[in-house]
């Protein structure tokens, strides 16, 4: 992968970011069977780990940085083991238009995008706000997380301060109204699964949970924070200091191989 440009690196370059994305969100899909990142010519993979039944592998996500069209294309068609999608990286210093053309002429459709942002730790805001923030490190209050979520944030073995995935929970009234989740890599730390209630929204509490996650980072030694986000996210993300570094576009063939 290319390196990303001065101009725009603000607390770590776009190569650097995805390498972030690949180890966090392999981290995240591995709770009930590892989900691994591996590099295959000039891409990255995700995807299972070797499944008995072929019939039980989950999608593939491919991540493209400076690679042309055809030759990601080619490369995923001569690798993939069944569907997939690819997430092409792209930076803030050029339009993104050539890309949307060029995948679309392969047969593939942009399903959407999302920002590449990424915190240097350095100056965390002080945030108020009506919610009590929580590191959760009890099953009880994990449990908690997992029915408001409807789905698990968070396996046993992680209910520990210096876990390698930390979940925080923003509680009102005892009511678990908010978490996110802070995995812990090589090159930074990736935010997963930012969420509030929507009754709860508009009070600041998703700038608390993410501040606590911050300054549990850079107590850990982190030194760059990275996440991905929508249009409307990124200015939440903004007003705490994240700095866009680039793109994220996801393609998906209009045919499955």
């Amino acid at each position: 992968m290319g390196k990303y440009s001065k101009k725009s690196s603000k607390g770590g370059s776009l190569t650097r970011a995805i390498e972030v994305f690949v180890e966090g969100v392999g981290f995240t899909r591995s709770f009930t069977h590892p989900y691994v990142g591996e590099h295959i010519g000039p891409l990255w993979v995700l995807r299972d780990a070797p499944r008995k039944k072929a019939e039980d592998y989950r999608r593939e996500e491919w991540c493209v940085f400076k690679t042309p069209a055809e030759v990601a294309d080619k490369t995923i068609r001569e690798h993939t083991r069944g569907r997939f999608a690819i997430c092409v990286f792209h930076g803030i210093d050029s339009p993104d238009e050539t890309l949307r053309v060029d995948y679309k002429a392969l047969g593939y459709r942009l399903g959407y995008t999302e920002g590449v942002m990424v915190h240097a730790l350095k100056q965390i805001p002080a945030i108020k706000s009506p919610a009590t923030i929580k590191q959760v490190l009890t099953q009880e209050l994990a449990d908690a997380v997992t029915k408001a979520a409807r789905s698990r944030q968070i396996l046993p073995e992680h209910l520990t301060a210096d876990a390698p995935m930390r979940l925080y929970a923003a509680l009102i009234d005892g009511e678990v109204v908010g978490w996110v989740r802070s995995i812990v890599c090589r090159r930074g730390s990736w935010v997963s699964n930012m969420e509030v209630q929507p009754d709860f929204r508009r009070q600041k509490i998703a700038s608390a949970l993410l501040v606590k996650m911050m300054r549990d980072d850079r107590k850990q030694g982190i030194k760059a924070s990275t996440l991905t986000s929508s249009k409307a996210g990124a200015k939440l993300y903004t007003t705490l200091g994240y700095q866009p570094l680039g793109t994220l576009l996801l393609f998906t063939p209009l045919k499955e191989p």
